[in-house]
Parts: structure tokens; C-alpha cells; sequence
């Protein structure tokens, strides 16, 4: 637990709600003074034994609850990197969860200018794996530039995708699956995911991928064939981050190699230069 950033945030958020607009009235006498909800009325408003939030605010909580943090998260309004900030500095975790259902939906409109400016084949999609946004060298990948709707349905279900994706059952399946398994863990009550499920079940050649399972590899680094519209067979690296204000959203970034063989060397992992650093 970092109890001193752990205690600002708290007290920082805590500070902005007015007691009034819960109910409750503002001391006229030599009452408490200070702005915001009083930790005791914290507690009533979560229907939590009164000293429960104190003691999580003066950091007196060893891991508390996931779910005492969530009604906290949500009573003082915070946004998802908040959210994350409140699980890390009082778990030293990431949110099991995001706080909002509606989360991950939408990212920031600058994101098709910097997307459009990529070279390489970009794409965004969001919690759902619906398609936000793409550049063009995304488009030539499909026939005719028809790009699909949702990214996970097409690549699991699809039929054309099987064609586009090589070595299907065996190159792109095993790392797929287990993603789409962890997306619905973290948002269980996702109509979109929970409708590719469905219908993941109901097909004969992909459910018993599903129904194995497997364990979640992200596919940042990876190396896949892949048959391009216009340019034929070939690899693709995946470059893959998430953007911050959306999580659970992807942003990809794939490098195409034309050809049967992997042409390129894998190059090594970046790091800094500290000698550099020190010398400058």
C-alpha cells in the first residue's frame, strides 16, 4: 500500500462532493469545517461499519476489498485511470475490472490523424473489439477494402478470415481464443462479447478451441503469416499497446513482410541506454 498518494487521492476526491447533494446539512456552529463529505458520512453512504473508511484513508487497511474500493471509486466519481491509481496504491495491482461498463468504448477523435499518419497497417479497437478506427494500409488488406465491423467475430468466425489468416487453426486460434476469454471475464456483462460467445458455441470447428482454453498470450511481438489482398503471402509482426483513457481498447501496429519465409532477423528488446544518459 502507498498510504501518503493512496491518503491525497482519497482526500483530494473526497473533497469535491458536497454533503447537500447526498442529503445530508452543513454544520452552522462550531461544527467541522472542512470541504467535502465527512469520513463518517462516507461510511453511511456505503452502508460500510462507521471507521471503515478512515481506516482505509490513513492507510490503516491492509488490502481491502475490491469491492470496498469500487463503491468508493464510484460514490466520488472517478474516471478509469483514477480507478487504476486507488487499486494500485492500495493493492499494488491493476483494477480487476473496469469501473464503468460503458469504459473502453470510445477513445479520443486525435487518435484517426495519428493513426492515418502510420505507415505500417494501424487499427484501433475498443473494449468490445469493435473497430474505432484504421488507416488506409488497413483497408488493402481485405478485398475490395471491406474491413469488418468487429475484429474478434471476424477473425474466429468468418469464413474469408481463415483465408487471410494462415495456418488458421494453428497460427492465429491458440492466441485468439484465450484473449476473448479474458476480455469476457473482465466485462461479463458486455452484450458484444457475450453474443460472439454464443455464437463461438454454436460452430462446430471453433467451439472446441473454445471449450480447451488456454492460457492468455498477448500477441505484442508476435510473428504470424498472414495473406495480404494485394500483396500476396507473407508475415506479419504485431506491434500492440492500449490507449490510456480506454481500457480494454487496442491499438495495433502490424508489419508486413511479403513471402513464404520469415525474412527479417527478430531484433532485440529495446532498452535504455543509461551510459548514454549519464554521459550526456
Amino acid at each position: 500500500m502507498n498510504k501518503k498518494a493512496l491518503r491525497a487521492l482519497l482526500r483530494e476526491r473526497r473533497a469535491l462532493i458536497a454533503p447537500e447533494s447526498h442529503g445530508f446539512t452543513r454544520p452552522t456552529g462550531q461544527g467541522r469545517r472542512a470541504p467535502g463529505l465527512s469520513q463518517h458520512q462516507v461510511d453511511q453512504l456505503l452502508h460500510r461499519t462507521l471507521g471503515t473508511y478512515h481506516r482505509l484513508e490513513s492507510g490503516n487497511y491492509p488490502n481491502p476489498p475490491s469491492s470496498l474500493l469500487r463503491d468508493i471509486a464510484l460514490l466520488f466519481g472517478l474516471d478509469e485511470q483514477e480507478w487504476s491509481s486507488l487499486c494500485r496504491f492500495a493493492l499494488h495491482q491493476d483494477p480487476p475490472g473496469p469501473l464503468h461498463a460503458s469504459s473502453g468504448k470510445e477513445i479520443p477523435g486525435i487518435w484517426q490523424e495519428a493513426v492515418d499518419g502510420i505507415e505500417h497497417i494501424a487499427y484501433v479497437t475498443d473494449a468490445s473489439w469493435d473497430l474505432l478506427t484504421y488507416n488506409s494500409a488497413f483497408a488493402e488488406l481485405f478485398p475490395d477494402g471491406r474491413v469488418p465491423t468487429n475484429t474478434m467475430r471476424w477473425m474466429l468466425l468468418e469464413p474469408e478470415a481463415r483465408g487471410t489468416l494462415l495456418q488458421w487453426s494453428t497460427a492465429w486460434v491458440p492466441w485468439i481464443v484465450p484473449q476473448l476469454r479474458a476480455a469476457i471475464t473482465a466485462r461479463p456483462e458486455d452484450a458484444t462479447l457475450a453474443q460472439i460467445e454464443r455464437e463461438i458455441l454454436d460452430d462446430p470447428e471453433i467451439s472446441p478451441f473454445y471449450e480447451e482454453g488456454g492460457a492468455l498470450v498477448h500477441p505484442d511481438g508476435h510473428e504470424r503469416p498472414l495473406r495480404h489482398a494485394l500483396k500476396g503471402a507473407g508475415w506479419v509482426s504485431i506491434c500492440a499497446a492500449q490507449p490510456m483513457t480506454a481500457p480494454g481498447s487496442r491499438m495495433f501496429i502490424l508489419l508486413f513482410r511479403p513471402g513464404p519465409e520469415r525474412t527479417a532477423p527478430t531484433p532485440p528488446n529495446l532498452r535504455a541506454d543509461r551510459t548514454r544518459a549519464w554521459s550526456d
